[in-house]
């Protein structure tokens, strides 16, 4: 059976996630993937699908709710790939109780207002142009395993260069977790 990997999108959900297709088609032969669309989880009015509208939403209250959701969702031990907002919900739930191998957070800005490191296995990736990336006072504080990108920006999660690297690094990841157990 293959292992469980599960996809949060960014901010704006399926409507604009095309880019993730490339995950996708890369990581399907090996894992059981499940996408997540942030907007439901989180329970988002998309009717006024503007950046502020469903920003102001996720950070008064749909963050929470997504993640809470997400514990109840997926009770067994999962991959997750988060973007953006997703990265920050997946977070959250791990908080919560909701159990991962690996959680590879892209672009999640909203990190910068968390004090405390989740444990377990994390790969956070952020563009060196992105604006709102976490500081690196938050970094040397946190102590995350971190890689910051040069001359990338928030959306880096969707560009395909970027998509092939992060996929071969959780295939390579899947790997040796399965020649751990083999040992």
């Amino acid at each position: 059976m293959k292992p469980r990997l599960i996809i949060l999108s960014d901010l704006w959900g399926q409507k604009k996630s095309q880019w993730t297709n490339g995950y996708k088609q890369e990581l399907q032969e090996r894992f059981d993937v499940k996408y997540y669309d942030c907007c439901e989880l989180a329970e988002i009015d998309t009717s006024i699908y503007t950046e502020d509208k469903i920003h102001a939403q996720f950070v008064n209250g749909g963050i929470e709710t997504a993640s809470q959701k997400l514990v109840l969702l997926e009770p067994k031990k999962v991959f997750i790939l988060a973007f953006s907002v997703g990265g920050t919900i997946a977070w959250k739930a791990g908080f919560k109780g909701l159990n991962f191998h690996f959680l590879y957070a892209i672009s999640a800005n909203r990190l910068r207002h968390q004090t405390a490191l989740l444990s377990g296995n994390l790969h956070l990736y952020f563009g060196a142009e992105d604006p709102y990336k976490p500081t690196q006072k938050w970094f040397d504080k946190i102590k995350p395993n971190y890689t910051i990108i040069e001359n990338q920006g928030h959306t880096i999660y969707a560009n395909a260069k970027f998509i092939s690297r992060i996929c071969k690094s959780i295939l390579h990841d899947l790997a040796e977790l399965k020649q751990t157990k083999n040992d």
